[in-house]
């Protein structure tokens, strides 16, 4: 069964009817994970008919939303009534219901990922009962439901706290690369954003650095975006892919003429419009977060790998940072956290570059983004999150008969009962 409800009550009605079918449930977002965390032989619900604004309290920040509604949407919403995000990755196409339980996250050095901004979460549990899971209401619930994987229910409404809208410059520099993972604690910790792409086989950093500043944005003409934006980061990137595809032994030749024919660019706009890029060349990524000041040997470990192993990779390398939160099942629950993500050129064979380097993350105790590739399972991650009994005892409380339950969460959070006894 597909279902398609456009309110809360809808919902309720299609979880029942699930349950009477005997259906397990998931909840399909935007369909941007690369995982099999949707898939389902019950029934399928899209939220895709949810995705209104409900309210807006600009004194205090607080908005509340369906949990349909995409994030490139919430922006310019959010943007009318004079607020923002306070961070965003850079891709905007997520709904927020999916961004979140998946712990979707930009950079900054002092700043979590995008789940922290929930204040409030209204969701549709196994047996059909609505619940606000909120700090005051059900602390436990809430910091589950944050980071779920849709494993408690059904997320219809959330109330996200923004802040007041603002503008970022950016400035994107080539850098040479052992310098910049030589100084990559300082550089992070000295910018409000701060994030680099590491080409195998090239000793240049493509560096992104994004600051508030007091000025009007200052938008590209509709040319100029063009060109930077799909002609330049999309089109001439995907010719390389395509040609590295074709003729592995050109890439890393490939990969350094493209760094060298980098410059340094400036651009100041609105918020949103410096965090987010259009990317349209298709591949697959697995990304892990492991400890802050572990993430240069680890992006040097994974480099070496891809040289010693001579995989074909024409795909940076992206590092990122995070804050610390509190969502039981974040990966940077309880530490300062570096995200270092692989990618793999649609069409070309990605399995044994993400064994390998996931084999390298383990070492670091890494935690895999819950909406990429991994191999782990409940029996490996769970001793990597402090509080992952915690995060069981709400599930069994929520979806005792696990009806929010598909293959892959079975396997990355085990059976509710032995999920609880672990």
């Amino acid at each position: 069964m597909v279902e398609r409800p456009s309110s809360t009550a809808e919902v309720v009605a299609a979880v029942g009817a699930a349950a009477e079918a005997g259906h397990t449930m998931r909840v399909a977002g935007a369909g941007h994970s690369f995982t099999e965390a949707v898939l389902t032989d019950g029934t399928l619900l899209s939220l895709d008919r949810m995705s209104r604004v409900l309210e807006v309290d600009r004194a205090s920040g607080l908005v509340r939303v369906q949990a349909g509604i995409t994030l490139h949407d919430l922006n310019g919403a959010l943007w009318e009534h004079g607020l923002a995000f306070e961070n965003l990755g850079d891709i905007d196409a997520q709904s927020i219901a999916g961004a979140t339980a998946t712990a979707t996250h930009g950079t900054g050095h002092g700043l979590p990922n995008l789940s922290a901004a929930l204040h409030s979460i209204e969701l549709v549990t196994g047996d059909g009962t609505v619940v606000e899971c909120n700090e005051e209401s059900d602390a436990d619930a809430w910091r589950a439901a944050r980071v779920s994987i849709g494993a408690l229910g059904v997320v219809t409404e959330v109330t996200v706290r923004a802040v007041p809208a603002f503008t970022l410059e950016g400035v994107d520099e080539p850098m040479p690369l052992e310098a910049t993972l030589d100084r990559l604690g300082e550089l992070a910790a000295g910018s409000e954003h701060f994030e680099l792409f590491a080409f195998p086989h090239s000793g240049v950093a493509l560096t992104r650095t994004n600051r508030r500043v007091d000025a009007t944005p200052e938008p590209r003409s509709a040319a100029r975006t063009w060109v930077e934006d799909i002609l330049l980061r999309n089109h001439a990137f995907e010719l390389a892919c395509r040609i590295g595809r074709r003729r592995p032994s050109l890439i890393p030749r490939l990969n350094r003429a493209i760094t060298r024919a980098s410059g340094t660019t400036r651009r100041v706009d609105r918020s949103y419009e410096i965090f987010a890029s259009p990317r349209r060349v298709r591949f697959t990524e697995m990304e892990y977060a492991i400890p802050r000041a572990d993430g240069p040997a680890a992006v040097r470990a994974v480099l070496a790998m891809i040289g010693e192993r001579r995989l074909p990779v024409p795909f940076p390398l992206e590092v990122r940072f995070v804050a610390g939160d509190d969502a039981l099942l974040s990966p940077a629950t309880g530490r300062g956290t570096c995200y270092v993500a692989v990618h793999q050129y649609r069409g070309m064979e990605w399995e044994p570059l993400l064994r390998a380097t996931e084999e390298i993350m383990d070492g670091f105790g890494g935690r895999p983004h819950w909406g990429k590739r991994h191999f782990q399972s409940a029996a490996t991650l769970a001793a990597r999150y402090p509080e992952w009994k915690r995060f069981a005892a709400v599930r069994a409380r929520l979806d005792p008969d696990g009806r929010f339950a598909n293959g892959y969460v079975r396997r990355v959070l085990g059976p509710v009962a032995a999920a609880l006894a672990a």
